[in-house]
């Protein structure tokens, strides 16, 4: 057996409460975040690189990680973003053809630590029941005390301001610069895969910082506007909510997924609220309102927008919601070309339940710059 000796590791939560396991490999290590999971069966390589899962352990609710390898395409973002990873049944070895290398390899790569055999189902039971909370993964199974006063040091999710760490540092270009269409995106923890569906659609992206100014944005001369998903508490992002609402002003096309979601409905006055433990998974139900069908789509957020305040606006409308709790999944400004998902229609694991999202704002980009043109 591979890695005979493996060190104990435990599992510490905020509330002093504790699970076990073992390293992955014969490593050492400590990694510390707000501890959530996740319910899907594939695609862990999507999500350890996903940019709105920065500073989270992860736990996999899937019983094997692993088991096909990773393959240097499947990558949301430039590195791993998961603070640490918690398994049950780790596998060292990977049988699919088309696989570049080993999980175990690209998590050493990204100097990422994990633990497996853990008791996940237990785990997970208690995150549903106490909610999301703060907690350590280490070996030093024996220094549980040293390693509580340092977890109460670390921060909570809410109120934490989290874009600045994943976001562009520089303005960069996605697409042919030959595509009809012009979109400037806010980068606040965008995905690769977000990037590659709008320009597949005809159209050339610059993404800009999450500390760009919209002068900064509108000088580009785009024909829409795009907000990001992301990590963290959005309403901390004062000057990305000051850029909706200064984009909602041109009367241009604006979409926004996730935390680009939250803050758009931030500049509409909708306040923001951290979830007990969030939705993250590739099997949450949807209800598009407008057509009564249901959608099968991909999501990861902790924090979610006011369903009563929403309903009161006379701005807004709703357009989808969650069917497990019936929170608001989906929104669109009455008088503007602007509407919002909670959700990820990039990665469609219906498999193509949310794609009309994508379809839908190119066929308002399309109309808008028709109207712009015979004006």
């Amino acid at each position: 057996m591979k890695y005979q000796f493996r060190k104990k590791a435990l599992i510490l939560l905020a509330d002093g409460t504790i699970f076990y396991g073992k390293s992955v490999g014969d490593k050492e290590g400590t990694a510390f975040g707000e501890v959530c999971f996740n319910t899907g069966m594939t695609g862990y390589q999507e999500i350890f690189t996903d940019p709105s899962y920065f500073g989270q352990l992860m736990v996999t609710t899937n019983a094997h990680i692993g088991n096909y390898g990773t393959q240097k395409d499947e990558v949301e973002s430039e590195s791993v973003k998961i603070a640490g990873l918690i398994c049950r049944n780790f596998s060292y070895d990977f049988s699919r053809p088309s696989a570049d290398s080993s999980l175990e390899a690209f998590l050493d790569d990204n100097n990422l630590f994990a633990i497996s055999d853990v008791d996940t189902r237990a785990l997970v039971s208690y995150i549903r029941d106490n909610g999301a909370m703060n907690a350590v993964i280490s070996t030093e199974v024996d220094h549980v005390d040293k390693l509580k006063e340092q977890l109460a040091k670390v921060p909570s999710m809410e109120g934490l301001e989290l874009a600045s760490k994943v976001s562009t540092k520089a303005p960069y270009y996605f697409g042919e610069e030959t595509a009809t269409y012009k979109i400037a995106a806010l980068d606040i923890g965008i995905k690769k895969n977000i990037l590659r569906n709008l320009a597949k659609r005809n159209a050339y992206i610059k993404v800009f910082p999450y500390n760009t100014t919209f002068a900064e944005m509108q000088k580009w001369n785009p024909d829409a506007y795009f907000i990001s998903n992301g990590p963290g508490d959005p309403e901390p992002l004062k000057d990305a909510i000051t850029i909706a609402q200064e984009i909602i002003k041109t009367h241009k096309p604006l979409f926004g997924i996730c935390l680009g979601h939250q803050i758009i409905a931030l500049a509409n006055g909708v306040s923001t609220y951290k979830m007990h433990n969030g939705h993250r998974g590739i099997n949450h139900p949807i209800l598009n309102l407008g057509t009564g069908k249901g959608e099968i789509t991909s999501q990861n957020h902790g924090f979610a927008i006011n369903r009563e305040e929403t309903e009161a606006s006379e701005l807004l409308e709703i357009t989808h919601v969650h069917l497990n709790d019936n929170t608001v999944a989906g929104i669109r400004m009455k008088d503007k070309k602007v509407f919002f998902v909670q959700y990820h229609p990039e990665a469609s694991p219906g498999p193509h339940d949310a794609d009309y999202l994508f379809d839908e704002y190119f066929e308002m980009i399309e109309k808008t710059t028709k109207q712009e043109a015979e004006v």
